[in-house]
């Protein structure tokens, strides 16, 4: 069953409204991340683009739903939600976790026949390749230092017991979805896939960011940036550029 206009306005997010746009991005977060995190993003590109960010179970307004802790199971929903919203050509951009979630939208949405023009996989090994992770087992300190030692949220907030008793529940459930989330073997998306990572990321070396070129029947590109796993939070305009690049590009490959 396609999902209803109040539950698009739970999930997805539009900063800056485009209906006369040509393209929609949309764009999924990393663990313990929100759909304010693309802010930036759809003030840079919007009238341009119609930017789509997605709002996840369990944190900021939608705090007091249950999380949804399992990838196959967050992509089954976002897939119920975004259906029928391909009235223009979708683009997804995932950073982290949200890499992970956003390959498995559009694997659903080529189930039905359509799809994202392009996925761009930010900070995130392959699907394929495993690392033996458990921080959400980790206790509370534990959780908060792998955060920190990202540099994924503000250190300040991170000082204030109020607001780590509000994300702590998120980052867990994220990281058990991450953590335990095994990719189906041979899996693969028809559309182009452009990977990228920070040149320090801890968590992607560029050889498992290599390896998304095995998850598409596709074109695939790989690009590196200076920084580490949140690279995007002094490169954006970088990444911006990168996705200006694609918009022009299908643009023009559209109107040949």
């Amino acid at each position: 069953m396609s999902a209803s206009p109040a539950d698009d306005g739970l999930w997805c997010r539009r900063f800056n409204p485009a209906p006369d746009a040509a393209h929609r991005l949309v764009c999924f977060p990393h663990a313990g991340g929100s759909a304010s995190y693309y802010l930036p993003v759809s003030g840079a590109l919007s009238p341009r683009v119609d930017v789509v960010a997605v709002q996840y179970p369990g944190r900021q307004d939608r705090r007091a739903e249950p999380l949804i802790d399992d990838i196959g199971a967050l992509a089954d929903q976002l897939y119920e939600v975004l259906r029928g919203r391909d009235d223009r050509p979708l683009t997804f951009f995932g950073h982290s976790m949200g890499a992970l979630v956003a390959f498995e939208v559009a694997r659903r949405f080529e189930r039905d026949g359509a799809g994202p023009v392009r996925l761009f996989a930010s900070g995130r090994r392959a699907p394929s390749r495993y690392r033996d992770e458990n921080v959400h087992r980790r206790d509370d300190d534990g959780i908060i230092a792998e955060v920190k030692a990202m540099s994924g949220t503000d250190n300040r907030l991170l000082g204030d017991d109020e607001l780590i008793r509000m994300i702590l529940p998120a980052l867990r459930g994220d990281y058990r979805a991450v953590e335990t989330y095994r990719c189906p073997p041979g899996a693969t998306v028809d559309c182009p896939v452009t990977a990228l990572v920070g040149d320090d990321d801890p968590k992607t070396s560029l050889d498992e960011a290599e390896d998304w070129r095995h998850h598409t029947t596709g074109d695939f590109d790989l690009r590196v940036l200076p920084g580490g796993h949140f690279y995007l939070n002094n490169r954006g305009p970088d990444v911006l550029k990168i996705l200006d690049e694609h918009f022009v590009a299908h643009t023009a490959a559209q109107g040949a």
